[in-house]
């Protein structure tokens, strides 16, 4: 197996993990990662992060190595289509974010790996066929009754993993490529009117969701942005909220991890907004609210998440799902309308676009990467310039 060699360095205040290694051409590599733990009081907790990234590295170098070695064969393609999307998957571990290697990891060994070696057993990667696929896809919309845009997201997995083999020599073509990919249905988000949001705010006053709601039906943040959100984020004195920070979780080889970055989910996504003066009030009285927290817990109190708005009594960082689970729940026992806890976001949408913003506005309000993304979701709702075209044209032929 691969060395990798490795240290911690102080950044900014924060510990970062330092690799060393050769990757498969024989260069050298040294990446560098922050474990988003403060130096202070945390350095055990980073050398055994040093540790498993070191770990994990070695297991993807190896892994590498087998691809690599496999391709060199008289015949490549005479590994099991399992074994290669198994061997494909561990390659990538080292490759995209741990989010997207999550979602991969998550359909690849649940849905996909189960599904060919209970149905097609031995099937060798030179010959699957783009029947083998397409029969997997009517499998996951008949029997498993997920929807086609669901359907859509494994063929994307299968596909990448079969297009990495079809550039390194190992099948002459890619089949995913010629297959009738499923019909990807419009989407139609709920959202609440202006009296069920109301209710909605009334009903979780003093919940441990309020903050989600809040900023969720306010700014129409997505549940990473609102966990995500710092106090540095929040200017007071110049009435403004910045949104730059996502923590989202991700399943990484059967664990729940927890991923933060500087980084939203688009270029776009990052911005600046107004501090709305009824935030301003709550968020006040939420900071007052942690700060009493903290005394009465004293050494009880968790110091890893201090920068963190949205944490719990005790200092611990709020998850993402927590957000939807919760929700549900109070939703349920309010006897308000069911939606999703995204939802909120579709409503501060629509609630904009009732009351006449133009939906440019709104696409920068939500921070969409592009207008048409904005529109294709509301354009189905935008009654008022519906309304004023009608009355344009009564107008223009008025004389008739």
């Amino acid at each position: 197996m691969a060395m990798v060699a490795g240290h911690l360095r102080e950044v900014n205040g924060y510990y970062h993990i330092v690799l060393s290694y050769l990757d498969s051409d024989g260069k050298r590599k040294t990446p560098s990662k922050s474990t988003g733990l403060p130096v202070k009081g945390n350095k055990k907790r980073a050398e055994a992060m040093l540790t498993a990234a070191k770990e994990k590295k070695e297991q993807e170098l190896a892994q590498q190595a087998r691809l690599t070695n496999a391709q060199k064969c008289n015949n490549p393609g005479d590994m099991s289509f399992a074994q290669y999307l198994s061997d494909w998957l561990s390659m990538m571990k080292g490759c995209v974010e741990q989010s997207t290697y999550g979602g991969y990891s998550r359909n690849i060994k649940n849905i996909i790996l189960p599904y060919y070696n209970e149905r097609f057993p031995g099937l060798k990667l030179c010959d699957v066929t783009p029947k083998h696929l397409q029969d997997f896809y009517s499998y996951v919309i008949n029997e498993r009754k997920s929807t086609a845009n669901t359907a859509i997201h494994y063929h994307a997995n299968i596909r990448k993993a079969l297009q990495h083999a079809y550039r390194t020599g190992m099948i002459p073509s890619n089949p995913a490529d010629r297959i009738q990919r499923p019909k990807i249905l419009p989407f139609t988000g709920g959202f609440y009117s202006a009296t069920e949001a109301e209710r909605l705010l009334a009903a979780v006053k003093g919940d441990p969701l309020e903050f989600g709601v809040i900023m969720a039906l306010y700014y129409g943040l997505r549940r990473s942005e609102v966990v995500g959100l710092k106090w540095s984020a929040v200017d007071f004195e110049n009435k403004r909220i910045r949104i730059n920070h996502v923590v989202t979780v991700a399943d990484i080889d059967g664990k729940t991890v927890t991923i933060a970055k500087d980084r939203t989910k688009t270029k776009s996504s990052t911005r600046t907004m107004p501090l709305i003066p009824s935030v301003e009030e709550y968020l006040l009285r939420l900071r007052k609210e942690q700060e009493q927290n903290r005394k009465l817990c004293g050494k009880c109190y968790c110091t890893d998440y201090l920068d963190y708005i949205y944490v719990n009594e005790i200092g611990e960082l709020v998850k993402p799902d927590y957000l939807s689970t919760h929700f549900r729940a109070l939703l349920e026992k309010n006897n308000l309308r069911k939606i999703r806890f995204h939802d909120l976001r579709h409503s501060c949408a629509s609630l904009l676009l009732f009351n006449g913003v133009q939906m440019k506005q709104i696409q920068e309000w939500l921070g969409h990467s592009n207008y048409s993304t904005t529109a294709n979701i509301y354009a189905h709702l935008d009654s008022k310039s519906k309304e004023v075209s009608a009355e344009t044209i009564s107008k223009l032929f008025s004389h008739t």
